[in-house]
């Protein structure tokens, strides 16, 4: 069965996640706040922490960052904070993510035979 055929079962479901974080939003009265904009301006924001944390590393020191004591609580935080406010711009722009994942998967398939780039981490050009 491939990712796009519609008995497929989800590749993610956020549904508890989004009404958790509508809930969180909802009894603190930040709805008015969240606006697509300010949104994606603070998922940008809390991408940047993350990449704070990995900036000036080796690819080593990267790879370890998530165990090691004196950084694992801030990528674990900051992973956390992304994942939020990703899914609740999602939720705000009516985005149904298990579709958008399963149809972005399938073109990159067409994008990205498996027999033309294994092992190249060469760009396609946009179609």
């Amino acid at each position: 069965m491939s990712i796009s055929e519609p008995d497929a079962p989800p590749l993610v479901d956020v549904g508890a996640l989004q009404a958790a974080v509508a809930r969180f939003a909802s009894e603190r009265g930040w709805q008015r706040f969240h606006s697509p904009k300010n949104l994606a301006m603070a998922l940008a924001g809390e991408v940047g922490e993350l990449l704070e944390i990995f900036q000036w590393l080796g690819e080593d020191a990267s790879r370890e960052v998530a165990r090691r004591p004196e950084s694992a609580r801030a990528v674990r935080d900051e992973l956390a904070d992304v994942l939020i406010y990703f899914v609740r711009l999602a939720d705000v722009l009516g985005v149904d993510l298990n579709e958008a994942l399963a149809s972005k998967l399938a073109a990159n398939a067409l994008r990205y035979p498996v027999e033309q780039v294994r092992g190249s981490a060469v760009k396609a050009p946009p179609r």
